[in-house]
């Protein structure tokens, strides 16, 4: 396993109520989180639109799921937003620092509009930012969050079997094949809590 960057936790504030932008309230948006190259954070308001020419892009989104409107892309992102509320974590959106651009989404998540799953790590990126290792810069950072901070035990992944630009990113940070789910017509995989030296010994 390659050695994860390190992630800085930095504070701002979240002006939002509703992806609507009808109203804003300001409310405690808690820690994001720098790497080397990215900034991840909860979602705002002026997110939407680079994330819908994201989401509304078959290539981008060959492999999960297509934004079939403006409407779909809100509210998917925010039912992913909520949960942040009730789970402690949600994805984030994620930043290119160098340029202060939005070049995806992603990051720990239960599905809203499918929970039974559990806890997984999710993402898309702009097909512009591919190949750059932005992707595992995400993973390893959600990985050390949740094994962190939220001390969970494990995180399960979904990939379907044609997506191995997935797969090696998954494999880099630590996953491992569990099983292939013929209900989601995917591959899952699952990163664990490491085990300390001194538990190991």
């Amino acid at each position: 396993m390659l050695a994860r960057p390190r992630t800085t936790k930095c504070r701002f504030t979240l002006f939002v109520t509703s992806l609507s932008i009808e109203g804003k309230v300001m409310i405690d948006a808690g820690d994001c989180l720098l790497t080397p190259r990215l900034q991840l954070r909860p979602l705002q308001p002026g997110d939407v639109a680079s994330l819908y020419a994201i989401q509304r892009n078959p290539e981008a989104m060959r492999y999960t799921h297509c934004a079939r409107s403006l409407d779909d892309c809100v509210a998917r992102l925010q039912a992913f937003e909520d949960s942040r509320a009730v789970n402690g974590f949600a994805p984030w959106v994620v930043l290119d620092r160098a340029g202060d651009r939005v070049i995806g989404w992603g990051g720990l998540a239960v599905d809203p509009f499918d929970p039974g799953w559990g806890t997984e790590l999710l993402y898309f990126f702009d097909p512009a930012c591919w190949g750059r290792g932005h992707a595992t810069e995400l993973v390893s950072a959600a990985l050390d969050h949740a094994f962190g901070p939220l001390a969970l035990a494990e995180v399960d992944a979904y990939a379907m079997a044609e997506n191995q630009a997935s797969i090696r990113v998954l494999q880099k940070c630590g996953f491992a094949f569990l099983r292939h789910e013929p209900a989601l017509a995917r591959q899952r995989y699952r990163a664990s809590q490491p085990v300390a030296a001194s538990d190991a010994g």
